[in-house]
Order: structure tokens, then sequence, then C-alpha cells
């Protein structure tokens, strides 16, 4: 079945099954979930699980102590990792066996975060202005503690699934040295094998100025990739500058690479996902989104779309700098200046690709392009890795999704999306466990502070979230 079919055939779902959703909108527990969220999601975003000086296992030992106290069984929760400062916490709520196990996963980790940048404490969960603050908020404690409030829940009514539905909370997603669920696959596939995998690391419902326009079924992502650019010469005496100096020549091979473009290009999941927007778009971006669709596509139409980010991520392999140094002294010329380019691979293309591509830009043969590893080796020569093709979508997770959507959302359509950033689905993906990016999180397009300054979500999405997280999960689990 193509994703487009199934969009279709989900959409088509009987109307005693809708109905029964809507019903369910005032269901008792509701109030207290959320509670108990918030309680949760407070209690993550003030523990520091940064690389630098934070600690995973914190956060996991406290998760792993919620569940011993809800009456979890210790053989069903699992706290293990490399080593002591990233453990990773696996829970797992045992269903009649009929099925096999649906996986949730969600990191722990989060991206650094200075107090001096940030108006607010970015490690205190402060409430303003209709928001949560701190880091976190966003990507992806929301996340991680709307997914442990539904099994706390389930717990707590006694249900049994029809499968049973492990749920891992796992470190260094952000970067570091050990990626928790390719840890977890390679270490203790046991723990985590299920017959599919939900990955709740984002938010699947765009909108524009606070209304929900779009609920985005994550179908695929992009491939992640750092790169090292280096120059070096011998430098000399301030008084006697030349053109030829460490950071003259990097910063212009860098604005070489800032205005180069990678070839656009469509796959089925982003033409999919055009093809969808532009039935309901009007005026001239209607004109545009039908314009990229046709054969040859229209580069001016490229052009104007390319200009919300938005949407230009999701036509071509981007790169950009995001870090810089050079200079050895105030009084000197630098002998060494360095940056790190970081890129977002479309699928069907390698990390080596990339880097060749980035050389070719450069034109330069006094600066080098390594690739940089996740556990920040710099090798010469980077991987062959390329994007997973999106996984066929399973019956019981598109008519669920659809019904249950489009009850708490009137009128919003499901349909696939790449994801324009990197998750760990790219592990659980390459271990042949198929995955789908499903969060109730509602952001406004423009408002996406994900690793960035003032990082928040909006109050009332995160409730919605955790009510719509518990239905849906119960739904594609009910015997």
């Amino acid at each position: 079945m193509t994703w487009r079919t199934a969009v279709s055939v989900a959409t088509a779902l009987c109307a005693a099954l809708a109905a029964h959703t809507a019903a369910a909108a005032a269901a008792p527990g509701d109030r207290e979930a959320n509670a108990l969220a918030h309680e949760i999601f407070k209690q993550l975003i003030e523990i520091n699980t940064t690389d630098s000086v934070g600690n995973v296992t914190t956060a996991a030992e406290a998760m792993a102590k919620r569940f011993r106290d809800a009456g979890f069984p210790a053989a069903d929760i699992a706290l293990l990792g490399p080593n002591e400062r990233k453990k990773n916490m696996v829970v797992r709520l045992h269903g009649n066996g009929r099925r096999k196990p649906v996986l949730l996963i969600g990191h722990l980790d989060v991206v650094e975060a200075h107090r001096e940048d940030w108006s607010t404490d970015p490690f205190a969960l402060i409430e303003k202005d209709g928001f949560f603050y701190g880091r976190g908020t966003l990507d992806m404690k929301d996340g991680d503690a709307i997914m442990a409030t539904a099994l706390l829940r389930m717990k707590q009514e006694g249900y049994r699934p029809s499968r049973d539905i492990i749920l891992a909370l796992t470190a260094d997603e952000e970067g570091g040295c050990c990626n928790g669920v390719d840890w977890l696959l390679k270490n203790h596939r046991e723990l985590v094998d299920a017959e599919f995998v939900l990955n709740h690391d984002g938010f699947s419902v765009k909108a524009e100025h606070g209304v929900p326009r779009v609920f985005e079924l994550g179908a695929t992502e992009k491939v992640y990739a750092d790169y090292q650019l280096l120059t070096t010469n011998k430098g000399g005496h301030s008084s006697l500058p030349r053109p030829d100096n460490a950071i003259y020549e990097l910063t212009a091979g860098l604005t070489r690479i800032g205005k180069f473009q990678f070839p656009f290009e469509l796959n089925n999941v982003t033409r999919a996902y055009f093809e969808q927007l532009a039935a309901s778009a009007t005026g001239a971006q209607a004109q545009d989104l039908r314009a990229i669709l046709e054969s040859p596509p229209d580069p001016r139409a490229i052009e104007r779309l390319s200009a919300e980010p938005a949407y230009g991520s999701l036509m071509r392999t981007t790169c950009v700098a995001t870090r810089l140094e050079g200079g050895h002294a105030n009084n000197a010329l630098p002998q060494r200046a360095q940056a790190v380019v970081n890129c977002r691979i479309l699928p069907g293309h390698s990390q080596e690709e990339v880097r060749q591509r980035l050389i070719g830009v450069l034109a330069d043969p006094q600066i080098t392009v390594r690739y940089v590893a996740d556990n920040g080796q710099i090798l010469d020569k980077a991987s062959e890795r390329r994007g997973f093709a999106p996984p066929p979508l399973l019956p019981e997770v598109g008519k669920s999704l659809e019904t249950l959507v489009a009850a708490t959302w009137p009128n919003l359509r499901v349909i696939p999306y790449m994801h324009a950033g990197a998750s760990d689905a790219i592990y659980t993906s390459a271990a042949g466990l198929p995955t789908y990016g499903v969060a109730g999180i509602a952001n406004d397009l423009d408002d996406n502070r994900a690793h960035g300054r003032d990082e928040r979500v909006g109050i009332a999405s995160f409730y919605t979230g955790n009510v719509f997280f518990y239905r849906y999960l119960k739904a594609i689990t009910t015997p």
C-alpha cells in the first residue's frame, strides 16, 4: 500500500469508529493525567541532561523510580548503558501477547543552553504567556513526559493491551559518545524488539498563527552529518597583514558554501506532502505548490517556496556553518582556523557524497574537509550511510490515527512527511523496525525554538498532546 493510498483509506474510515472516539472526548481521568504529565515534565526539565555537564542517568533513574512506585515489576524495568552518565531506561507494560510489541522511543538528553543567552533559566520549567519555557520543552522532554504518563495511566487503570508496550527513554540523540537507541539495539535487542516503533521526537501538528493546519505523520527523514573545515598557514605579525591568513581563507570558503544550493529533489514522501498541501492551498501559494510538482518544475516557484525554511528544507540537502574558531593571539595573524558545517542530507545520498560535494564547492586545496563522527572522532572519509525508505503504513497505525486526529482537530488532514532534521528513527529503521513519527503537539511554523534561545511549547498544546497520545496508543493496542 502506498502512502497516498493509505491516507485515502484512512480518510474513509467507518463513521462508527469516529463516533466512538468523539464520545471518548470527555473520558474520566484526563485532568489527573494532565496533572501527572505536568509533574513529570517539570521534573525532567529541571534535570540538566546536556552532554557537557548534565547527566542522563539522573533523569533515567527518576523515571524508573516512578514506574517502580506505580507497581511495575522490577523485572520489567531496565536501567542500563555504556557508562555511568549515559544510562537508558526501558520499561514494559505487558499485553496479552496476541501481537508483537510496539516500541515508543524518546531521548532524555538536550542540547546545550547557557543562562546568559536566555531570558529565563533554561533548566527551570517557567509558565508564561501561555507557554512552558525551558530547555527540552519542545525537543523533547514534553514527549518523554507524555509517553511516560500514558503507560502510568494504563497501569493504574489495569489496562491489558493486545501487545506489549515498550518505552525506551535514551541518551545522546543530540550528540555524544553513546546514542542510547543504537546501543540498545546492538547490545540488548531483546529489550526493544518490536513490530513497529512510534517516535515522539518532534511535533506533528503544524500551525499558522495558532491555527492547526496539518498533521504530519513522519515517514522518513534526512541524514545528519557534521564536517570539519580546517585551514592552516604560517601566520605572522599582525602589523603585516596578508589576504591569505587562515581566517580570511576559511571565511571565504564558508561564503561560497552559504551561496551554494544543492539540487532540487522530491521523493515519494515529499511529493505526496506537497500534493496534499496544494490541494487545500489558495492563491499564489497554491500555484507555486502545483508548479514545483510539474515536470520539469518551475524554478521561480521553487525559489519562492524555498524562502520559507520549513518548505525549502524538504526540497534539497542543506548545509550551514554552525561553529567557527580561529587565531591564537590578538596581535598575530591566525595560523589556524576551523569551522563545523552541519548538513541534513536527503534520503538516497550518502555522507561521503556530500563531503565530496563540499570539497568541490570550496574549490580550495588549502581547506581540508573531514567528517565528524557521532562520538566526535574526526575522520578523513565519511560513511556511505543513506536515509531509509519509508516503511509501509500498517493499517492499525494509519486508520486509528486518521480517526483520532479528526476527533481532536476537526478537518485536519494526516499527510506523510519527511523530517528535515534527524532523530533516532534512523537506528530503528536500519534495524528493520518500521518507524513512524507521531506526536500530538501543535507548534507554529514560524515559532520553532527547538535547540534555540527561550525554547518553548504551548501549554494548551502540551495538554492536548498528552490526551491525544494516550488515546491513540490505546486505539492501536485495544484487544
